[in-house]
């Protein structure tokens, strides 16, 4: 398993597709999964520090474990089928690692909620990871999307790709300092 951060949360200018970015803490590799826009709004939300009036799912949640005494251990991305992405939860529960199926995006903002680390299997990262030829922190001109997105030429599924490729080319990848982030 590699553990992960979480790069950023983006937006598509052009439709309501999500996206979060995984870089890989001790790599250069990162890891994009599509996400709905409320799971992607729930994993903003805390890293920018805003508290809702009302406890929000994932908020509801991590109340539920917290009562029940039952600590996240960690999250992990675990495996790529046929373009969707899998996840567990890991929880401990009286000393033991129960593992819970969920969403990926479901298991970040629970994650980011409760200060669990993130991980990705290797495998996931080997297939779904890309190495930009610019640091996505440093934002992307036009030329440089379509130079990341030649990296990901030959691999095999390309054709599968196509789409992945059309999101990212109209994403807005503006300011993404800490003040930036979406």
């Amino acid at each position: 398993m590699l553990q992960v951060e979480i790069e950023s949360v983006r937006v598509s200018l052009m439709s309501q597709h999500r996206l979060v970015v995984l870089k890989e803490m001790d790599g250069d590799r990162y890891l994009p999964i599509w996400i709905g826009p409320f799971e992607a709004d729930a994993i903003a939300i805390v890293l920018q520090g805003i508290s809702a009036a009302r406890p929000m799912t994932h908020d509801l949640m991590q109340n539920i474990l917290y009562t029940l005494d039952v600590q996240v251990d960690y999250v992990v991305v675990t495996e790529l089928t046929d373009d969707t992405f899998y996840a567990n939860i890991i929880l401990g529960v009286d000393g033991e690692e129960v593992p819970i199926d969920s969403r990926p995006s479901d298991a970040i903002a629970l994650a980011v909620r409760t200060g669990a680390p993130i991980f990705v299997e290797e495998e996931v990262m080997d297939a779904a990871g890309i190495v930009p030829d610019t640091n996505i922190s440093e934002g992307f001109e036009k030329g440089e999307v379509e130079e990341t997105l030649a990296g990901i030429e030959g691999r095999e599924g390309e054709e599968d790709l196509e789409a992945f490729r059309e999101f990212l080319s109209g994403l807005d990848f503006g300011d993404t300092s800490e003040e930036g982030k979406e």
